[in-house]
């Protein structure tokens, strides 16, 4: 993998919304198609393949290629989207207890552009499970950072959420 395929996958990733949902498989080809000039061992390949999958609103068949992504030692950036596009998945497959237990660990993880998607796809997982109280306080210490006025009492009103009552 280099530089040149990244561009190329990038770039195939920017018209994902040209292909009508029934040219699914049109898309999937071409993810295909750069996938096939990885190395066989690289965890980049079912990374990929998974996302073109989940993209195209089969979660079912995501889920078993992001895990063998994870597990081929797919970490960094990537790996971080991993984790959060899994959770997602398993979400959507009725298993959120998983999402919970992969993203969970990632709130303390250093920090990057991913963190509010982290907090989201956590916050819909918790919600799956009837822990919205959570989830909601999850969103809106997540937005706090964003707002420009009101970041200290959304603060405060999230982690009062989840916080035992005095």
């Amino acid at each position: 993998m280099d530089a040149d395929w990244d561009k190329r996958v990038t770039a195939a990733w920017a018209t994902f919304d040209d292909y009508a949902e029934a040219e699914a498989a049109d898309f999937r080809a071409v993810i295909e198609a750069l996938v096939a000039e990885l190395p066989a061992d690289s965890p980049v390949g079912p990374f990929e393949r998974a996302c073109a999958w989940d993209s195209t609103g089969h979660s079912d068949r995501a889920v078993p290629l992001y895990r063998e992504a994870l597990a081929g030692g797919l970490d960094g950036y990537r790996g971080r989207r991993a984790k959060i596009q899994l959770s997602s998945s398993l979400r959507n497959i009725g298993q959120p207890e998983e999402g919970v237990k992969l993203l969970t660990p990632e709130l303390v993880a250093p920090s990057d552009e991913l963190d509010d998607a982290v907090r989201a796809t956590l916050a819909l997982c918790l919600a799956s499970l009837g822990r919205e109280r959570e989830g909601l306080s999850l969103v809106l210490g997540a937005l706090a950072a964003h707002l420009p006025r009101y970041q200290r009492s959304m603060a405060n009103y999230a982690r009062l959420l989840v916080e035992p009552e005095a």
